[in-house]
């Protein structure tokens, strides 16, 4: 080799980069809807976002349609995936699980990941083709979060009322994350979960 000749760099494996780009291209979408809501999520507006060409972006989601269903696909993968590692870390305790368990269901609603999913439910209630297309997903999202609650505050199953408790769990958090999207209510929040992990404390320790 001569000097002053360069050895070309590697090139990407055009597999990986399309990996990348969708990738790419999604996470751009989940940060439209969280941030600037339903208008802001079609397939041209996220494409400039994400910096990527419209033909490309059109090349993984020829529609609208798609991208959405991809979204939230990767939506719901993301908080199940987060929710399932903390679940592995909970503490061996029954007071300190039962707060990491509450702790981790505010989490999930209050998240990024949430009020871009809120952006789509809220544009699904008067779309009757969108809320078709998103119930089935929301509805294996929601079973997935009870189960997971539940595996959360009792994972030996020793108490007769902890689905019941679990799913009240989920409700409570929802409409936090709901509140969390017009103003920072954490202040408020942090009392209602201590408030809120208590009584379950104390309801699970009396019909054990």
């Amino acid at each position: 080799m001569t000097s002053g000749t360069r050895t070309p760099a590697p090139r990407e494996p055009q597999q990986e980069r399309s990996r990348l780009t969708r990738e790419r291209l999604l996470r751009s979408a989940i940060e439209a809807l969280a941030q600037d809501g339903w208008a802001s999520a079609t397939v041209a507006a996220v494409a400039e976002r994400a910096g990527v060409s419209r033909g490309a972006a059109q090349h993984h989601f020829p529609t609208r349609e798609a991208l959405i269903t991809a979204v939230l696909e990767q939506v719901f993968d993301d908080m199940t995936s987060t929710a399932s590692a903390a679940i592995a870390t909970m503490p061996d305790d029954d007071a300190g699980r039962i707060a990491a368990a509450v702790d981790r269901a505010v989490a999930i609603y209050t998240g990024t990941e949430f009020k871009a999913a809120l952006q789509v439910w809220a544009a699904a209630a008067s779309d009757s083709a969108l809320r078709e297309l998103i119930l089935p997903m929301e509805g294996k999202f929601a079973h997935a979060a009870h189960q997971m609650t539940v595996t959360a505050l009792d994972p030996e199953g020793r108490y007769p009322d902890s689905r019941r408790i679990a799913q009240v769990t989920l409700d409570l958090a929802r409409g936090l994350g709901l509140a969390d999207t017009l103003s920072d209510d954490s202040r408020r929040r942090a009392q209602v979960v201590a408030t809120w992990t208590e009584l379950i404390r104390i309801a699970l320790t009396h019909t054990a």
